[in-house]
């Protein structure tokens, strides 16, 4: 079975800019700041559509419902929805401050848990992250920072480099700073918690919301200072919700789905590869069926593999 891929979503955020366009050759809509490209959903109010090949049309929705063992394999949750959702962060801007509720927690404050990670494709020199409190730094402490505008201060900060990565827990206070492209894959969940927000306003000319009383309850105030991830083999990300690998190929080598039976989906982070008779460039994003056909790299190339865990 060939690679399926499907249309990117494109939502304007008051951070983003054109980079989707400058380093991917995508064709956004129009000349606003473009921030996030969904890459693949599944949410009631968004989809991914198949672009092309016997599925065309198909959302992935309609995929995971009524050809989940055909396209997806054995042995998968059993959810009424693809459980993860992947995106591409072009932040030209700083992101606000913010968290995302832990599973204890989500219900009882009105929204879902999020856990994610994010793969560095592409960061400008002195870009740095905020994830995790000073060393030191107590809810009270934060609690101040809030009310007198200086939450920055109390932010642990890291400038990473391109090709590494960091997982973002439930819970974990962050931020993506300006300066950074970044391949974010997350649990299917859409609820943020701001905690701060740079005092800048919306693209409506209006202050975003801020969710002072989520954050303050979904903060893990015990989570200092970490630091990017370490890979373990070619494993760059590993939870309940999802596995990453980062692939490293040179010319002419191959990879394939993880499991036998099972799916995976690739995003082609440098180079390019084939699959059968379809060609994927840096920036492009396809689900390999169970069965599918291998994927060759044409030029050394690095790949993520995402997969849900056995």
């Amino acid at each position: 079975m060939e690679a399926i891929v499907f249309e990117p979503l494109y939502m304007q955020r008051v951070w983003g800019g054109r980079e989707l366009e400058r380093q991917y050759g995508r064709a956004l809509p129009d000349g606003a700041p473009y921030g996030e490209s969904w890459e693949l959903v599944d949410r009631e109010g968004e989809q991914s559509v198949v672009r092309d090949g016997p599925f065309a049309g198909k959302s992935l929705h309609e995929l995971w419902t009524e050809k989940r063992q055909e396209i997806f394999g054995e042995g998968l949750p059993k959810s009424a929805r693809f459980p993860i959702l992947i995106k591409v962060l072009d932040a030209r801007d700083d992101l606000s401050i913010q968290v995302h509720p832990p599973a204890p927690l989500a219900a009882e404050l009105g929204g879902e848990p999020k856990t994610e990670m994010w793969y560095i494709a592409g960061v400008e020199p002195g870009a740095k992250l905020y994830v995790g409190l000073k060393a030191g730094v107590g809810r009270a402490d934060f609690e101040r920072a809030i009310e007198n505008g200086t939450v920055a201060d109390c932010v642990h900060a890291i400038a990473p480099q391109t090709g590494e990565s960091i997982f973002i827990p439930s819970g974990r206070l962050h931020a993506i700073g300006a300066g950074f492209l970044i391949h974010e894959i997350q649990q299917n969940s859409d609820t943020t918690y701001r905690a701060f927000d740079w005092n800048r306003l919306g693209l409506d000319g209006k202050p975003r919301e801020l969710h002072v009383a989520q954050s303050l309850a979904s903060i893990d105030f015990s989570d200092f200072e970490p630091g990017m991830d370490e890979p373990r083999g070619t494993v760059i990300a590993e939870c309940e919700y999802f596995r990453v690998e980062k692939l490293q190929l040179v010319a002419g080598e191959s990879s394939g789905n993880r499991e036998v039976g099972r799916f995976s989906v690739f995003s082609v982070a440098e180079g390019e590869v084939s699959c059968g008779l379809q060609r994927f460039k840096k920036g492009d994003f396809f689900l390999l069926p169970r069965g599918g056909e291998k994927v060759v790299a044409a030029s050394d190339a690095m790949l993520l593999r995402t997969t849900l865990p056995t």
